[in-house]
Protein backbone atom coordinates (compact mmCIF):
# COMPACT_ATOMS: atom_id res chain seq x y z
CA UNK A 1 0.00 0.00 0.00
CA UNK A 2 1.34 3.15 -0.95
CA UNK A 3 1.73 6.17 1.25
CA UNK A 4 -0.90 8.02 -0.13
CA UNK A 5 -3.06 5.27 0.23
CA UNK A 6 -2.49 4.90 3.83
CA UNK A 7 -3.06 7.99 4.33
CA UNK A 8 -6.55 8.16 2.92
CA UNK A 9 -7.25 5.19 4.40
CA UNK A 10 -6.94 6.53 7.75
CA UNK A 11 -8.60 9.51 6.74
CA UNK A 12 -11.74 7.90 5.54
CA UNK A 13 -11.33 5.83 9.19
CA UNK A 14 -11.32 9.27 10.94
CA UNK A 15 -14.30 10.69 9.11
CA UNK A 16 -16.09 7.03 9.70
CA UNK A 17 -15.56 6.99 13.87
CA UNK A 18 -16.15 11.13 13.88
CA UNK A 19 -19.78 10.12 12.06
CA UNK A 20 -20.67 7.16 13.96
CA UNK A 21 -18.92 6.62 16.90
CA UNK A 22 -17.55 10.13 17.97
CA UNK A 23 -20.68 12.43 17.78
CA UNK A 24 -21.01 15.04 20.09
CA UNK A 25 -22.81 18.43 20.39
CA UNK A 26 -21.01 22.01 21.46
CA UNK A 27 -22.19 24.02 23.50
CA UNK A 28 -21.76 26.99 25.35
CA UNK A 29 -22.86 28.31 29.00
CA UNK A 30 -22.93 32.04 29.67
CA UNK A 31 -22.85 32.85 34.11
CA UNK A 32 -24.20 36.71 33.37
CA UNK A 33 -23.12 38.31 36.83
CA UNK A 34 -25.50 41.59 37.02
CA UNK A 35 -24.76 44.15 40.09
CA UNK A 36 -27.32 46.72 41.20
CA UNK A 37 -24.95 48.37 43.79
CA UNK A 38 -26.35 46.39 46.79
CA UNK A 39 -26.05 42.46 45.33
CA UNK A 40 -24.79 40.36 43.07
CA UNK A 41 -27.26 38.66 40.83
CA UNK A 42 -27.01 35.80 37.97
CA UNK A 43 -29.94 35.73 34.99
CA UNK A 44 -30.84 31.73 35.35
CA UNK A 45 -33.44 29.75 33.27
CA UNK A 46 -36.54 27.69 34.52
CA UNK A 47 -35.50 24.46 32.75
CA UNK A 48 -38.29 22.45 31.31
CA UNK A 49 -36.40 19.90 30.25
CA UNK A 50 -36.42 15.98 32.10
CA UNK A 51 -35.74 15.31 34.63
CA UNK A 52 -34.61 19.04 35.84
CA UNK A 53 -38.31 20.48 35.32
CA UNK A 54 -39.09 23.72 37.24
CA UNK A 55 -35.23 24.13 37.97
CA UNK A 56 -33.44 27.00 37.40
CA UNK A 57 -30.35 26.64 34.96
CA UNK A 58 -27.92 28.99 33.51
CA UNK A 59 -28.76 30.51 30.17
CA UNK A 60 -26.53 28.77 26.85
CA UNK A 61 -27.18 27.05 23.68
CA UNK A 62 -25.75 24.98 20.99
CA UNK A 63 -22.82 25.99 19.17
CA UNK A 64 -23.95 26.54 15.53
CA UNK A 65 -21.61 25.01 12.57
CA UNK A 66 -20.24 28.70 11.68
CA UNK A 67 -19.66 30.28 15.30
CA UNK A 68 -16.72 30.25 17.46
CA UNK A 69 -17.27 29.88 20.64
CA UNK A 70 -16.74 33.77 21.49
CA UNK A 71 -18.91 34.23 18.75
CA UNK A 72 -21.60 31.70 20.16
CA UNK A 73 -21.31 33.39 24.08
CA UNK A 74 -21.67 36.58 22.87
CA UNK A 75 -25.09 35.87 20.55
CA UNK A 76 -26.64 34.15 24.19
CA UNK A 77 -25.57 37.36 25.91
CA UNK A 78 -27.39 39.61 23.48
CA UNK A 79 -30.01 37.45 22.48
CA UNK A 80 -30.77 37.05 26.54
CA UNK A 81 -30.13 41.09 27.86
CA UNK A 82 -30.00 43.41 24.30
CA UNK A 83 -26.23 43.76 25.14
CA UNK A 84 -22.89 43.80 23.13
CA UNK A 85 -19.32 45.08 23.50
CA UNK A 86 -19.79 43.50 27.65
CA UNK A 87 -16.96 42.33 29.33
CA UNK A 88 -17.12 38.43 28.64
CA UNK A 89 -14.36 35.65 29.26
CA UNK A 90 -13.61 32.32 28.76
CA UNK A 91 -13.01 30.04 31.82
CA UNK A 92 -13.31 26.30 31.89
CA UNK A 93 -14.71 23.58 29.55
CA UNK A 94 -17.20 20.81 30.79
CA UNK A 95 -16.78 17.22 29.03
CA UNK A 96 -18.70 14.74 31.54
CA UNK A 97 -19.33 11.91 29.80
CA UNK A 98 -23.02 11.93 31.23
CA UNK A 99 -23.59 15.79 32.30
CA UNK A 100 -26.46 16.69 30.08
CA UNK A 101 -29.70 14.14 30.06
CA UNK A 102 -29.97 13.94 25.98
CA UNK A 103 -26.58 13.19 25.15
CA UNK A 104 -22.90 14.04 24.86
CA UNK A 105 -22.67 17.97 25.09
CA UNK A 106 -19.29 19.26 25.49
CA UNK A 107 -19.66 23.08 26.63
CA UNK A 108 -17.96 25.90 27.31
CA UNK A 109 -18.55 28.20 30.34
CA UNK A 110 -18.06 32.01 29.92
CA UNK A 111 -18.82 34.46 32.61
CA UNK A 112 -20.12 38.19 31.81
CA UNK A 113 -20.40 41.44 34.04
CA UNK A 114 -23.05 43.89 33.34
CA UNK A 115 -24.60 46.91 35.45
CA UNK A 116 -28.15 45.90 36.21
CA UNK A 117 -30.64 48.48 35.80
CA UNK A 118 -34.15 48.93 35.50
CA UNK A 119 -34.49 47.95 32.04
CA UNK A 120 -32.53 45.10 32.37
CA UNK A 121 -34.95 43.68 35.69
CA UNK A 122 -37.35 44.17 33.58
CA UNK A 123 -35.96 41.41 31.02
CA UNK A 124 -38.40 38.65 33.23
CA UNK A 125 -40.89 40.12 32.47
CA UNK A 126 -40.75 39.63 28.76
CA UNK A 127 -40.43 36.12 29.35
CA UNK A 128 -41.19 34.30 32.60
CA UNK A 129 -39.26 31.44 32.53
CA UNK A 130 -35.87 34.08 33.37
CA UNK A 131 -35.03 35.25 36.19
CA UNK A 132 -32.10 37.40 38.42
CA UNK A 133 -31.45 35.87 41.09
CA UNK A 134 -28.73 37.09 44.18
CA UNK A 135 -25.38 34.39 43.35
CA UNK A 136 -25.93 33.98 47.68
CA UNK A 137 -29.43 32.29 47.02
CA UNK A 138 -29.25 30.60 43.77
CA UNK A 139 -29.88 26.78 45.25
CA UNK A 140 -29.09 24.03 43.39
CA UNK A 141 -29.42 24.00 39.76
CA UNK A 142 -30.16 21.95 36.79
CA UNK A 143 -27.33 19.80 35.06
CA UNK A 144 -23.81 20.54 36.59
CA UNK A 145 -24.44 23.99 36.52
CA UNK A 146 -23.54 24.76 40.29
CA UNK A 147 -19.67 23.57 39.51
CA UNK A 148 -20.43 26.17 36.21
CA UNK A 149 -21.28 29.11 38.62
CA UNK A 150 -18.77 28.34 41.05
CA UNK A 151 -16.08 27.79 38.76
CA UNK A 152 -16.84 31.21 36.91
CA UNK A 153 -17.66 33.04 40.51
CA UNK A 154 -14.09 32.57 41.77
CA UNK A 155 -12.57 33.82 38.27
CA UNK A 156 -14.86 36.88 38.48
CA UNK A 157 -13.48 37.27 42.29
CA UNK A 158 -9.72 37.08 41.00
CA UNK A 159 -10.10 38.95 37.98
CA UNK A 160 -11.40 41.69 40.06
CA UNK A 161 -8.81 42.14 41.93
CA UNK A 162 -6.39 41.81 38.95
CA UNK A 163 -8.17 43.85 36.77
CA UNK A 164 -10.30 47.39 36.88
CA UNK A 165 -13.28 45.53 35.49
CA UNK A 166 -15.29 46.82 38.65
CA UNK A 167 -15.36 50.44 37.63
CA UNK A 168 -17.43 49.53 34.90
CA UNK A 169 -20.26 48.23 37.29
CA UNK A 170 -20.16 51.81 38.98
CA UNK A 171 -21.53 55.05 37.65
CA UNK A 172 -19.25 57.15 36.39
CA UNK A 173 -18.88 59.23 39.48
CA UNK A 174 -18.92 57.19 42.34
CA UNK A 175 -17.97 57.48 45.94
CA UNK A 176 -15.17 55.18 47.92
CA UNK A 177 -18.00 53.84 49.87
CA UNK A 178 -19.44 52.88 46.25
CA UNK A 179 -16.22 51.03 45.38
CA UNK A 180 -15.79 49.23 48.40
CA UNK A 181 -19.04 47.87 48.61
CA UNK A 182 -18.86 46.40 45.19
CA UNK A 183 -15.43 45.04 46.33
CA UNK A 184 -17.65 43.32 49.24
CA UNK A 185 -20.70 42.20 47.88
CA UNK A 186 -18.69 40.51 44.59
CA UNK A 187 -16.12 38.98 46.79
CA UNK A 188 -18.20 38.31 49.66
CA UNK A 189 -16.14 39.45 52.58
CA UNK A 190 -15.49 42.70 54.88
CA UNK A 191 -12.52 44.98 53.90
CA UNK A 192 -10.84 47.16 56.44
CA UNK A 193 -11.94 50.88 55.11
CA UNK A 194 -7.76 51.88 55.57
CA UNK A 195 -6.50 49.67 54.19
CA UNK A 196 -8.62 49.44 51.39
CA UNK A 197 -8.11 53.32 50.48
CA UNK A 198 -4.79 53.12 51.21
CA UNK A 199 -4.37 50.74 48.30
CA UNK A 200 -6.22 52.74 46.13
CA UNK A 201 -4.23 55.75 46.79
CA UNK A 202 -1.25 53.62 45.40
CA UNK A 203 -2.79 52.91 42.53
CA UNK A 204 -3.12 56.44 41.70
CA UNK A 205 -5.91 56.12 39.37
CA UNK A 206 -8.92 57.86 40.72
CA UNK A 207 -9.23 61.29 39.87
CA UNK A 208 -10.98 63.50 42.60
CA UNK A 209 -13.82 65.40 41.18
CA UNK A 210 -14.00 68.09 43.96
CA UNK A 211 -17.92 67.01 44.02
CA UNK A 212 -19.82 65.41 46.77
CA UNK A 213 -23.21 63.42 45.94
CA UNK A 214 -26.23 64.69 45.94
CA UNK A 215 -29.74 63.97 46.70
CA UNK A 216 -28.87 61.25 49.85
CA UNK A 217 -30.04 60.86 53.23
CA UNK A 218 -26.42 60.72 54.97
CA UNK A 219 -23.44 62.99 54.90
CA UNK A 220 -22.57 63.56 50.84
CA UNK A 221 -19.28 61.83 50.28
CA UNK A 222 -16.67 63.02 47.96
CA UNK A 223 -17.11 61.93 44.33
CA UNK A 224 -14.37 60.27 41.84
CA UNK A 225 -14.05 59.16 38.26
CA UNK A 226 -11.82 56.00 37.14
CA UNK A 227 -9.29 57.37 34.84
CA UNK A 228 -8.88 54.62 32.09
CA UNK A 229 -6.12 56.81 29.56
CA UNK A 230 -3.84 56.70 32.57
CA UNK A 231 -4.45 52.78 33.19
CA UNK A 232 -4.17 52.14 29.75
CA UNK A 233 -0.58 54.03 29.86
CA UNK A 234 0.93 52.09 33.17
CA UNK A 235 -0.18 48.92 32.24
CA UNK A 236 1.78 49.08 28.73
CA UNK A 237 4.55 49.97 31.14
CA UNK A 238 4.43 46.68 33.03
CA UNK A 239 1.97 48.20 35.90
CA UNK A 240 -0.19 45.32 37.54
CA UNK A 241 -3.48 46.28 39.09
CA UNK A 242 -4.13 44.81 42.36
CA UNK A 243 -6.44 45.92 44.87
Amino acid sequence: MTTTNALNENINTWISQINKEYKAAVSVDCVIFGYDENDLHVLLLKSDMPPFEGKYSLVGDLVTPNETLDESAERVLFQRTGLKDVFLEQVKTFSDVDRHPLGRVITTAYYSLVKLNPELFKIQEGNSKLKWKKVAKVGELAFDHNSILENCLTQLRYRLRDKPIGFKLLPKKFSLKQLQNLYEKVLDIELDKRNFRRKLKALDLLVDLNENQSDVNHRPAKLYSFDQEKYERKRKKGFNFEL
